[in-house]
């Protein structure tokens, strides 16, 4: 049975395509153009490295192209939407639809249905591609775009204190009693703070209890005397546990691994208000997609000799690129406490939601 809140099963599937062929088109295009100017930002960076060439730089490019995807899907959707219905109106097919019988909300309904899709897709592509891509490119960064780690469970710049002294790592890998660091440094501090001695090696595993460092080299801040340390234990109140909850980064978590993460955090006794609100905008930003189509459907209607097409269509771009800007500043505001999470992810979604089907009621139904 056809739903009436549809068109016809041919011109729905006729909106969707041009709709879907035209989001991929702009997604392509601006994120081959974002990351080759991203890629000579960070080229002299890595070239820099002993050892890295061409394929560097490709390995490069492959884990920083999922993220700028990630970022710019919905900004495509929204200059997709504004070419689809600009391009309809201007052809009169927007004229011939309405004379057909269909309200607006019957010729954006394809359009909405493709973003939902479209939401879908986005959602399972950060959780299988655009996180573990993130991670392991925030752990090649730390070692400065040096020799790549291999581990899939790492995590990236780790401080953990142990009393008045602190235990720091560029990269973190493994879990439980095979954790192990790299690029470690110890700082021996005194009760008032002041650093006494700082121990540099290159790599640490657990010794149950402590850090086993060697190869270490030991700094002396009063003397200003160095010596070669062959192995020592430090931290000896530190585990496995604490270094996993010395810091999440909840971009390189999956929604269910974050999950977890906030759950640990919470049983410590630890503020998850930062975690939880980029925990809820892991469903809300996949579905900014949907708003798209009823933000720009401002360019769809009006008579194209009327000569406002392009006003409205610079319409609906203020309209979506308001959406964006508010949805970052809501989310900021929840990393520092000044919105509840879930306002946070969800305010602005909701807010453009009403703006945009008060925009399109007032001005065509």
């Amino acid at each position: 049975m056809q739903l009436d809140f549809f068109p016809s099963r041919t011109l729905t599937l006729y909106l969707m395509r041009l709709f879907v062929t035209r989001i991929l088109a702009v997604l392509v295009m601006l994120v081959l153009v974002l990351t080759m100017l991203d890629l000579l930002s960070e080229s002299g960076t890595i070239l820099q490295v002993s050892g890295n060439g061409q394929a560097q730089l490709l390995a490069y490019a492959s884990l920083r192209a999922p993220q700028l995807a990630k970022t710019f899907l919905p900004y495509s959707v929204l200059l997709a939407t504004l070419i689809t219905l600009v391009t309809l109106n201007q052809n009169s097919e927007v004229v011939s639809m309405k004379a057909a019988g269909l309200s607006a909300h019957q010729i954006l309904a394809p359009l909405v249905l493709a973003a939902v899709v479209v939401a879908g897709f986005s959602f399972a592509f950060n959780e299988r591609v655009v996180t573990r891509a993130t991670a392991t490119l925030k752990a090649w960064q730390s070692v400065n775009y040096g020799p790549m780690p291999k581990d899939s469970a790492i995590k990236s710049n780790i401080y953990t204190s142990d009393g008045t002294n602190i235990l720091s790592a560029a990269t973190v890998l493994g879990t439980g009693n095979a954790m192990h660091m790299q690029n470690v440094t110890w700082y021996k501090r005194s009760p008032d703070g002041m650093i006494q001695q700082q121990i540099r090696a290159p790599g640490a595993r657990y010794a149950a209890p402590g850090w086993l460092l060697t190869n270490a080299t030991s700094f002396e801040v009063q003397s200003a005397a160095t010596t070669e340390i062959p192995s020592i234990v430090v931290g000896t109140d530190i585990t496995p546990q604490q270094v996993d909850l010395a810091r999440i980064d909840p971009d390189s978590e999956s929604f269910w691994h974050l999950t977890q993460s906030i759950s640990r955090y919470e049983a410590a006794g630890r503020r998850t208000s930062e975690l939880k609100a980029v925990w809820w905008h892991k469903l809300s930003g996949p579905l900014s997609s949907v708003l798209m189509p009823l933000l720009g459907s401002v360019a769809a209607f009006g008579l194209a000799r009327s000569g406002q097409v392009f006003m409205r269509a610079l319409i609906g771009m203020a309209l979506g690129f308001g959406f964006f800007v508010i949805d970052t500043a809501a989310l900021a505001m929840g990393d520092f406490g000044g919105y509840p999470p879930f306002l946070a992810a969800w305010g602005p979604f909701l807010l453009f939601l009403m703006i945009g089907e008060t925009v399109l009621i007032r001005t065509e139904e």
